[in-house]
């Protein structure tokens, strides 16, 4: 398989085999020495036991207020807790219609593939032990969480081998992240893959806000957002038929019109930022990969940041 040391390796789940070995190796050889370190490598942050306090930051949760230390300082301080010994990692992954698309050096599809590959060989270590909740519009199911590499790379290989839809449910990840509610799961990080998007008005509700919110109370929560270029900006390539892979409807439009190739990015644009806002207020950290971009330095960039904002707070921060 090809490779481009500006891009990250190629993504192409025809390879099978081959590419889940050149994920594996890229992400141990490109990530692993740069992020190893804390058990929680992605997202550094908070375990089940109580540790120090330190000042509060905006994006902050705010349910993690240290009153005590608040009243007693005047400053607003957070509750901080040390990471668990082992950690246990469910992953939430959204593999309906919408995510059988690409534009760029990947489909959508591969990228979610790249994202679990980065989660799994980044915390499946020290007795961690990693577990998946998979759907792929039309049927869903659940990988229980084992510790060992043996067990990672089945787990991977599943769900590269989860079959492709053409139609399937618009409120999936919704009953994804149900399914991962109950039985309720032991303290850990939750990890959720998908493009986040859903069909309906604007204004609606987002049907994956409320059971993520919920999760967000004992889990630790990281969003993996996929993205294609093309749905954020239209070319100007005259009339072209577009179809919703997930409703299967469809309709033409005159890319060539300027006004409406600006409206299309300004729409876009309102959606990028509503998913934004919904994971923030579930408290979730928010990874975004494109399929025309790196994932490997997008990956590295998003917990070097982390982890500064992380050590800048504790910094401050008083017992």
């Amino acid at each position: 398989m090809s490779r481009s040391e500006d891009h990250g390796p190629s993504l192409d789940l025809h390879e099978g085999d081959a590419l889940l070995r050149r994920l594996e190796l890229t992400v141990r050889n490109k990530l692993d020495g740069l992020l190893q370190g804390n058990y929680l490598g992605l997202v550094p942050g908070p375990g089940s036991e109580a540790g120090e306090s330190r000042q509060y930051v905006p994006g902050d949760d705010v349910r993690r207020m240290d009153w005590a230390v608040t009243a007693r300082t005047t400053v607003p301080h957070m509750r901080q807790t040390v990471a668990d010994r082992e950690l246990e990692t469910w992953l939430v992954v959204d593999l309906s219609p919408s995510m059988d698309f690409g534009t760029g050096r990947a489909e959508k599809r591969e990228l979610v593939l790249a994202a679990i590959t980065a989660v799994v060989e980044l915390t499946v270590r020290g007795g961690n032990r990693v577990g998946a909740v998979v759907g792929n519009g039309s049927q869903s199911y659940v990988i229980p969480a084992l510790g060992g590499h043996a067990h990672a790379r089945h787990l991977i290989r599943r769900i590269a081998d989860t079959p492709r839809v053409t139609d399937g449910a618009t409120d999936q990840l919704g009953r994804l992240l149900e399914q991962l509610r109950r039985p309720q799961r032991r303290r850990g990080l939750v990890a959720v893959i998908s493009d986040f998007v859903e069909a309906g008005a604007p204004e609606a509700p987002l049907t994956w806000e409320r059971p993520l919110r919920a999760l967000a109370a004992r889990h630790q929560l990281l969003g993996i957002e996929i993205v294609d270029p093309r749905e954020l900006e239209l070319a100007a390539t005259g009339l072209v038929t577009f179809v919703d892979t997930e409703t299967g409807r469809q309709l033409e439009v005159q890319t060539d019109d300027r006004g409406v190739r600006e409206r299309y990015a300004a729409a876009a644009q309102q959606q990028r930022t509503r998913i934004a806002t919904g994971l923030r207020h579930c408290g979730a950290a928010h990874l975004q990969l494109r399929t025309d971009r790196d994932w490997v330095s997008d990956v590295v960039r998003f917990v070097i940041t982390r982890r500064q904002h992380v050590a800048g707070a504790v910094g401050s921060g008083v017992r």
